[in-house]
Formats: structure tokens, C-alpha cells, sequence
């Protein structure tokens, strides 16, 4: 089961340009006291951030790793406990929906890099917001 605390490993992995500002993330919040050894990082903080920086690729069609990007969003639906899962959805996929987010891109063009479960997921983000439905398993 993927975690909290190991998450965000297998996105730095698969997005090595995102690395940088993951890091400027962990300098920043592991010196705050309640760091890493309290177990709090503010990660839709990061997820924010990673939203960002996957809108600036899109924007750039630099999206050969979104496929790679992407499939460990899927993991974090599949295999994540409770709170990875919200984080996937609520912390990342609702910010890439974000139209103020967006100059030159819009966020339908990531649905083509969703696996079928984000895509569901993206979906019911779109219900909540229009209709609202509740984000339900």
C-alpha cells in the first residue's frame, strides 16, 4: 500500500524535471519543526506545485514522460491508502482542472493522458463541482 510519507518517490522518479522543486519543497518544510520526524509535510502543497509544473510541460508539449507521470497517479488510486487516494484526486487532478491555471492550455487536454480509473476520478471531480455529487468510491 502506498503512503503519505512514500507517495511522492515514484512521481520524482517518473518526472525527473519535477525533482528540483520537489526539493525546494522538502528544504523548505523539513527545517519547519514539526518536518519529516513529525510525519507533516503539507503535500497538496507539493501536489499543487506538481500541477504547475505538469500545465508548464503540457504548455511547452513536452509530454513524453506524462505517460509515466500519469500511470503513478493510477497507483496512487489503486494502490494508495485512504489518504493518497484523496490526495490524487482532490490534491492534483482538481488542480489540474483548475481553469485559472491554465494561459495556453485547457485541462480536457490531460484527459488523454489519464489511466481509466483517474479518468473516473476526473469525471466525478467534474460532477461534484457541477452537480454536486459527492466523490465517492
Amino acid at each position: 500500500m502506498i503512503t503519505k510519507s512514500d507517495m511522492m518517490l515514484p512521481l520524482v522518479e517518473a518526472c525527473p524535471t519535477f525533482e528540483p522543486t520537489w526539493q525546494a519543497f522538502l528544504d523548505e518544510w523539513t527545517h519547519d519543526e514539526a518536518g519529516l520526524d513529525g510525519g507533516y509535510l503539507p503535500l497538496y502543497l507539493a501536489l499543487g506545485d506538481l500541477a504547475d509544473h505538469l500545465i508548464d510541460m503540457l504548455a511547452r508539449r513536452e509530454t513524453s514522460a506524462f505517460p509515466a507521470n500519469f500511470a503513478v497517479v493510477t497507483r496512487w488510486h489503486v494502490e494508495g491508502d485512504g489518504y493518497v487516494r484523496e490526495a490524487a484526486t482532490v490534491g492534483l487532478l482538481e488542480c489540474i482542472q483548475n481553469t485559472n491555471l491554465h494561459t495556453s492550455t485547457r485541462p480536457e487536454q490531460f484527459r488523454a493522458f489519464l489511466g481509466p480509473v483517474s479518468e473516473t476520478w476526473w469525471d466525478k471531480l467534474y460532477g461534484f463541482w457541477k452537480r454536486g455529487e459527492l466523490l465517492r468510491e
